[in-house]
């Protein structure tokens, strides 16, 4: 019984031999108006192509407190919808921590700093971490960033603290931990 549900729901996603990938699209399209399908197919075509990454407290902070800079522009580009910032409970837990701190430049105001925050949390993506790969770096306080980019399927973990997040007791291949300067460069 099983098997033939998973069998089913996948034909429906699997193009027909022979039968070219927009003219599958297009068959699939036929119970729905043209023009409000084809814009669906262009979404979702754009939302795997932004790249997913977690953006450390250090990266956030070193944003709001200067004009330029890397970080501001990872900042930027998070906001702008090309980047797609993961968020967990520990790490939206430090973003709201340092916000309250008296660490602040003249750059930013206390009321821009809730903007940001309001528009790269409808910018990003929850991400429930369920699995904790614990004892990994040196740094308890750290592992969660590791954890969440594991559980969100990240590109990167982007961070000033490269030194010792990328010494990890455990390597996970598909995920780098890079700068925000080496952000900018990678996907840009």
């Amino acid at each position: 019984m099983h098997k033939m549900i998973c069998d089913t729901s996948w034909d429906v996603f699997r193009p027909r031999p022979g039968l070219p990938l927009m003219a599958f699209w297009l068959s699939q399209a036929r119970r729905r108006s043209l023009e409000r399908e084809l814009p669906a197919v262009m979404i979702a075509y754009m939302l795997s192509r932004m790249v997913r990454l977690v953006i450390d407290t250090n990266v956030f902070v070193a944003a709001l407190r200067s004009e330029g800079g890397a970080s501001r522009e990872v900042l930027r580009r998070a906001l702008s919808g090309s980047y797609t910032p993961l968020f967990g409970n520990a790490l939206w837990s430090e973003y709201e921590d340092v916000l309250g701190r008296p660490l602040w430049t003249p750059a930013t105001t206390a009321a821009e700093h809730r903007v940001v925050v309001a528009a790269l949390a409808h910018q990003g993506q929850w991400i429930s971490v369920y699995f904790g790969w614990r004892p990994n770096l040196r740094d308890e306080g750290d592992n969660h960033l590791i954890e969440l980019a594991v559980a969100g399927n990240a590109a990167a973990v982007v961070t000033h603290n490269v030194g010792d997040m990328r010494r990890g007791e455990m390597v996970f291949p598909g995920l780098r931990i890079i700068t925000p300067a080496e952000c900018l460069e990678v996907f840009s």
